[in-house]
């Protein structure tokens, strides 16, 4: 880890594994939960997929809590670009952490609805808050279906980015990212 007077060129290890594994998260999460609404009632993955889905955010919740702390505490190497391209890159990372923290919030709201608790692989259980307000799981539902379409559009167009400062500028946006040096 470099000391808080040398800028790093590169994001630590633990900063890069965080992103792809959110990545690869965030894209799996999007398609399974677009597949398992029209899993019908005699369906084997019925109850099977919802359970992956709630435990997989749960987990995903911790890890971009702990995701901010890390980013809070390390030093990161500095956003190259135009100065309009460095604002928007700023802002466009910050809403796709407030889109994350709705999705997994309007989540949490839709699963809990009834009281009861969040069981997570049956390693442990988040208690469930109960009906907060009237038609919690279906104003909820609603959130986390276009919130989750928002995150995919963001996250493409982050990757987009990327692939651009990386093929026409020619910078190290992307290579900072995947630990390789120009």
């Amino acid at each position: 880890m470099s000391t808080r007077t040398e800028m790093p060129t590169q994001y630590n290890l633990i900063a890069k594994m965080i992103h792809w594994l959110s990545a690869i998260v965030v894209i799996a999460m999007f398609a399974v939960g677009l597949w398992m609404v029209d899993l019908s009632y005699y369906s084997e993955w019925y109850r099977t997929a919802p359970h992956w889905h709630k435990s997989i955010g749960i987990l995903f919740a911790a890890l971009t809590l702990f995701r901010l702390i890390w980013k809070a505490v390390t030093l990161s190497p500095k956003v190259e670009g135009k100065t309009y391209e460095i604002m928007l890159a700023k802002l466009v990372h910050t809403l796709m952490y407030w889109v994350i923290f709705i999705l997994l919030a309007s989540g949490y709201l839709i699963s809990t609805e009834d009281g009861r608790s969040i069981d997570v692989f049956d390693w442990f259980s988040v208690p469930g808050a109960g009906a907060l307000f009237e038609g919690q799981a279906d104003i909820a539902g609603e959130v986390h279906f276009y919130a989750a379409w928002i995150l995919i559009i963001m996250a493409s167009v982050h990757a987009l980015a990327a692939i651009k400062h990386h093929i026409i500028d020619k910078d190290n946006t992307l290579r900072k990212m995947i630990g390789v040096k120009k």
